[in-house]
């Protein structure tokens, strides 16, 4: 059996899930959570095979939470089941370690062919993705700015972009304030933008945020 974790913070969502994948011979939920603190504890007790976690959560977000799993556990599989497009998220969280990206609109069958995808060690990448992996290959120039930027380096961004202060997220992080602020100055210089108002309009513009 493949055990799964399902991290979401709409319980409708993870209900939908979970009897769905009941239905499934070889699936399993062993664990659920609304926010990302509460999947890093999921992930610290162990038993559990494959992650599936929204991005958009409460508390901590995805993106946070993606770092934090991968930190703890680099070979656990995480499978990104977002409201965001493609687009917006998939090719970077590819590189910072999920090891798949799907949209919540997506058939209910191709999230039971990514969980066994994953579970087998493998990316899960859609035709989309694939596109767009290509795309980053081939022309390096039309490459979005935010994808130029370390995993460390996104976090950052996206917090800064939803208008927390340098001091909270220099808590929150466990790091020094002299460290964010040095992170923000990068994302700065990288992204080519002047203010964290810049940061914001950039982030809604390219759908990063709501």
């Amino acid at each position: 059996m493949i055990r799964i974790a399902i991290i979401d913070d709409h319980a409708i969502v993870r209900t939908g899930l979970r009897q769905f994948f009941s239905e499934q011979v070889d699936l399993t939920v062993v664990a659920e959570a609304s926010n990302g603190r509460e999947a890093v504890d999921i992930v610290r007790k162990g038993q559990v095979d494959v992650l599936v976690m929204d991005l958009s959560m409460p508390d901590q977000s995805g993106v946070d939470a993606l770092a934090a799993i991968k930190a703890r556990a680099p070979d656990l599989p995480v499978l990104i089941l977002s409201g965001f497009p493609e687009e917006h998220y998939a090719t970077t969280l590819l590189r910072q370690g999920a090891s798949g990206y799907l949209n919540k609109e997506c058939d209910p069958e191709e999230i039971v062919k990514a969980i066994r995808t994953v579970y087998r060690g493998r990316k899960y990448i859609t035709a989309g993705v694939a596109e767009l992996l290509a795309d980053g290959l081939g022309g390096g120039g039309d490459k979005p700015a935010h994808e130029q930027l370390s995993e460390r380096e996104f976090q950052v961004f996206l917090r800064l972009a939803k208008g927390e202060t340098i001091g909270h997220m220099a808590n929150s992080m466990s790091l020094s304030v002299k460290t964010v602020s040095t992170y923000r100055t990068r994302v700065m210089e990288k992204m080519k933008l002047e203010s964290n108002s810049d940061l914001t309009y950039y982030a809604l513009k390219n759908g990063l945020i709501q």
